[in-house]
């Protein structure tokens, strides 16, 4: 890896707190954004306290950094304001702030999947739109696109309960009975953005990245796959999309006494019930030389969730 310093925002989340440990393991010089985390850790990671509207802290963030890596994202939000606050402008302040610290030589955006339907809700407009003001304002710097899908393993709040419920012999089926989705494992999204810190500063390029299963998964196999492992049969509940709809309705109206954002909006209802969420490796693995290892019956089997 010739990548010595890298920029991270989101390395106290999900992904991005495996993808910072990943990158100290490999002995890469980490300088990652936090609210409320500053100075240098024991594992070497230089901790920038600040935002991404806090213009001195990006620019401190991005200072002397080859690559920078953008994980930090708002995926719950009342309105469309919540969303464009972090994803969108918050995404170009950061890449603005790349340009500026001219050292940065390559740039790595860590959108989503809903960004190639950006009608469909607040967030998927959102990642679409933020993808959009990144390339805008990118100059030279070439600017790789990950979108994945459903991302799940270790440290995971949203699929984990989901995972364990069907694990138990139970699923709750939301919205289409012929919905297609897919998912990907946290390791293999860290492998594939070391592939391209490893890979030679090419294009400007977006990716789409799933684990590999052939026609993704619907309803009826994800049942399946428990009940192999559980021996046992997967009873299933069905929420009738009218359901969902009228649940989104009624929490963005509590929202409103509540101040707290929601993860089942209006929206979120429209991406359940979309009936494609499935994608294509094959122009990552053709560029990057990237192959998922995991798939979603092997993390189960072996409880790597």
């Amino acid at each position: 890896m010739t990548v010595r310093v890298v920029s991270l925002t989101g390395a106290t989340g999900f992904i991005g707190g495996v993808l910072r440990q990943r990158l100290v393991d490999r002995g890469v010089q980490v300088q990652a954004l936090a609210r409320s985390r500053s100075g240098t850790a024991e594992d070497g990671t230089t901790w920038i306290k600040g935002t991404l509207e806090d213009e001195p802290a990006l620019a401190e963030l991005t200072r002397g950094a080859d690559a920078v890596i953008h994980c930090a994202g708002k995926v719950r939000g009342r309105d469309a304001r919540d969303f464009d606050a972090v994803n969108v402008l918050g995404s170009k302040r950061l890449m603005e702030a790349a340009r500026r610290s001219g050292s940065c030589e390559r740039f790595l955006l860590i959108s989503s999947l809903a960004a190639r339907h950006p009608t469909l809700s607040w967030y998927a407009a959102s990642k679409f739109e933020g993808e959009r003001q990144v390339n805008a304002a990118a100059g030279p710097i070439p600017v790789c696109i990950f979108r994945p899908t459903a991302v799940y393993g270790p440290g995971d709040r949203e699929l984990r309960p989901v995972f364990e419920w069907l694990l138990r012999g139970w699923l709750v089926t939301l919205g289409r009975d012929d919905s297609l989705f897919s998912f990907l494992h946290v390791d293999d999204l860290v492998s594939a953005v070391m592939q391209w810190l490893d890979a030679p500063v090419g294009q400007s390029q977006t990716f789409e990245l799933c684990d590999g299963q052939a026609q993704g998964y619907d309803w009826a196999s994800l049942a399946g796959i428990a009940s192999d492992i559980r021996q046992a049969p997967v009873r299933q509940a069905v929420v009738p999309g009218a359901v969902l709809k009228g649940i989104a309705r009624a929490n963005l109206v509590l929202s409103r006494f509540t101040r707290q954002a929601p993860m089942l909006t209006p929206g979120k209802v429209n991406e359940l019930m979309h009936p494609d969420w499935t994608c294509s490796n094959a122009h990552i693995s053709a560029t990057l030389g990237w192959e998922p290892r995991i798939l979603l019956r092997q993390a189960l089997r072996n409880h790597l969730f």
